[in-house]
């Protein structure tokens, strides 16, 4: 609960209130309440260093980023003061455990990180802390597929089966790969019905294997371009056909691609000798969460980033120097319109279409106990990016703060966390340590799948 004015409202509460009261004619009077806000700075600066593998080499060309359009120092104050109130209010107090940004037009407004990497650790969390950013990860792939588009290499109208000939799903195009409209089963469902042995990592081509080899004992293929259904392994999928088309691995491919050329010094894809030098994940009580049988498949998630780089992804996709207004209005047009609904998805974008005409483009990511939220709002120039590896439903709630900007709405999904098989191995890792959940909380077991946030009253 949370004291206003003399009185307590509740966190269901909040995102009605700070909608209300946050616009700028209420704004000067709140802030008379929390003037601790307002001397506080928390914008920090790029430590610049870059891992090993990271580095920038001679034969790199670098692509730089326009300069930054200032904005007013009172909005400045307005966007840092109320950010830091939803920080406090959401994040702080559930023990956020990551790193936020909140920008316009590439100015940070609002900057801060919590926390350490390992728990019970003193390795504390800054600026070049990467995290497993989980299906983030898609709009890397998407937009790498879109450039090998752009570049004359592929046609995303093509049959999946022109690349791959063994391909045994007729119908299924690059495009509905992107847009979640294959009709294909999710990988992380899959693989352990039909007997995958755990004690061994998947790999991609694993994934692809089984859906060719296999198809008959899967009961659950849809037809092509009928409806939306999130699934990962059409992104595990993505991620051989830019090995296929480049001869590069996908790690090597986007390394090259976007990370070096954008100075994404902290930005990496995930793979299996670094299980002992990443930072874990953890669940909402704190307990690791170890990695499982599905951690090496990349494409889908296995992305690690930090706040800082991400919003230099944004600035990228604003600056027109990677790709062409015709490319990004591909990547950014709502292609599931078969239900009515402000919530739609793109070409590894998720999108809300409000009626008011605003967008919201966005994707959010869950994975063990790793949330991410990375949120453009295009028309009005502003980026809110959150990220942590201890389990908290609240990083979805970074769309409250969009309302800073424009005159949005509700409706943001979070991710699924597919893999009941990782939830299963971390309660048999921590069974001597199991402890009782309170009777109402956000993260009880349940189902794998969809789920989607409710709406405040």
């Amino acid at each position: 609960m949370i004291k206003k004015e003399g009185r307590f409202f509740s966190n269901s509460r909040f995102t009605d209130h700070f909608t209300k009261e946050w616009q700028p004619g209420y704004l000067w009077n709140s802030l008379l309440l929390v003037p601790a806000i307002l001397a506080t700075a928390l914008l920090f600066s790029c430590s610049g260093a870059g891992g090993k593998n990271n580095k920038n080499t001679s034969d790199t060309a670098l692509i730089s980023m326009p300069a930054s359009v200032a904005i007013p120092a009172a909005d400045l104050t307005r966007y840092r003061a109320a950010c830091e109130l939803w920080y406090d209010t959401m994040l702080k107090r559930t023990g956020f455990n990551g790193g936020i940004i909140v920008a316009k037009k590439g100015n940070i407004v609002f900057e801060t990180y919590s926390g350490t990497g390992h728990f019970h650790s003193t390795d504390t969390i800054t600026a070049a802390t990467p995290f497993h950013i989980a299906s983030v990860s898609k709009t890397f792939t998407a937009m790498a597929v879109l450039k090998m588009m752009q570049d004359g290499k592929i046609n995303i109208d093509d049959e999946y089966v022109k690349y791959f000939p063994t391909f045994n799903y007729p119908g299924i195009t690059i495009r509905t790969l992107l847009n979640h409209r294959s009709g294909l089963p999710n990988y992380v469902h899959f693989m352990e019905k039909l007997g995958w042995d755990k004690k061994k990592y998947v790999a991609n081509q694993d994934v692809f294997d089984y859906l060719v080899n296999l198809k008959g004992q899967l009961t659950d293929i849809g037809r092509p371009n009928t409806r939306f259904t999130y699934c990962n392994s059409n992104y595990a999928l993505l991620a051989l056909l830019i090995e296929k088309v480049s001869g590069k691995k996908y790690p090597q491919f986007m390394q090259e691609t976007f990370f070096k050329p954008l100075q994404m010094n902290h930005t990496f894809v995930f793979d299996t000798s670094m299980v002992n030098t990443v930072n874990p994940s953890y669940d909402w009580r704190g307990e690791i969460i170890p990695f499982g049988f599905l951690d090496a498949v990349y494409g889908d998630k296995n992305i690690y980033s930090t706040p800082q780089d991400l919003l230099t992804w944004d600035k990228m996709l604003y600056s027109g120097k990677v790709f062409t207004d015709s490319t990004l209005t591909e990547a950014f047009a709502p292609y599931s319109n078969e239900k009515p609904g402000i919530r739609n998805y793109g070409l590894g974008w998720r999108m809300n279409i409000y009626p008011n005409n605003k967008k919201m483009i966005y994707h959010n990511g869950w994975w063990h106990g790793n949330n991410a939220s990375f949120i453009r709002l295009v028309e009005d120039s502003a980026t809110i990016i959150v990220v942590g590896n201890k389990f908290n439903r609240n990083i979805y709630h970074a769309k409250d703060m969009a309302a800073l900007f424009g005159d949005y709405g509700n409706g943001m999904e979070e991710e699924e966390e597919p893999a009941a098989d990782t939830r299963r191995a971390a309660a048999k890792e921590s069974k001597n340590k199991k402890k009782t959940e309170p009777a109402k909380t956000a993260t009880k077991k349940e189902a794998p799948g969809k789920k989607k946030l409710q709406r405040k009253k």
